[in-house]
């Protein structure tokens, strides 16, 4: 069958990494891996939330992608079983096991920041699955981590920032991180070198509640004494 063409109007976009049709494409040599990966940029740009990933089992139930890589459904599942790795290996994507009721279930994420900060959380069992009944996953997080907080009160995370905040998680207690980023949210400095200042001056002075205390009555004089940290 011959595709008729894209129509005038009414076309849904998705985003695609530049760095994809770069760096990545034109090493695939395997039109299944091509599909797949394809498939999991297209599926990821329509979620929403900040936990995008898919199932492996959800794939298998698309009857178009399970046409387009095998015939039959069993020997469509070890070809997309087989494409998922091979794109794993190859860096495009990232993929996880998790237990669940019946056995496992493997996640598919993108190998981005936002992916690999996702799944070393969920190694690390900072997020728990959770399966809910008609075997849906959702992923809750024991209390947010530090890439929650930074995406939801700064912005966008970079490889540059992520590596910061590794090396932030494994210094600074939990508590410490949230509270950080509360007080530079009220005193409207969202940026992590000012977060960072605040833990760096709790660990080196030790924490202060009650100097904490008169640095939200007088948040000028704090944020100036943090600023001096900054530098």
């Amino acid at each position: 069958m011959t595709f008729p063409g894209f129509p005038e109007e009414s076309v849904n976009f998705i985003r695609i990494p530049d760095q994809f049709f770069r760096d990545l494409m034109l090493d695939i040599d395997d039109m299944d891996e091509l599909k797949v990966t394809l498939y999991v940029l297209w599926r990821l740009e329509r979620l929403e939330g900040p936990f995008r990933y898919l199932r492996l089992s959800d794939m298998v139930k698309d009857s178009q992608l399970v046409r387009s890589i095998g015939p039959g459904s069993r020997k469509a599942r070890k070809n997309l079983e087989l494409a998922l790795q091979k794109a794993s290996e190859r860096g495009g994507i990232l993929l996880g096991e998790i237990p669940i009721k019946r056995g496992t279930d493997t996640l598919v994420f993108l190998n981005s920041p936002r992916g690999r900060a996702a799944l070393d959380a969920i190694r690390r069992g900072d997020w728990r699955v959770v399966e809910h009944p008609g075997s849906d996953l959702g992923i809750a997080a024991e209390r947010p981590n530090i890439f929650q907080l930074y995406e939801a009160n700064i912005g966008p995370l970079t490889p540059l920032i992520a590596d910061a905040l590794r090396d932030a998680e494994k210094t600074y207690q939990a508590s410490w991180v949230e509270e950080a980023f509360r007080i530079a949210v009220e005193r409207n400095k969202r940026n992590w070198h000012y977060i960072e200042a605040i833990l760096h001056r709790w660990q080196e002075g030790g924490r202060d509640d009650r100097k904490d205390r008169q640095d939200r009555r007088d948040p000028e004089k704090a944020s100036r004494r943090y600023s001096d940290w900054e530098k």
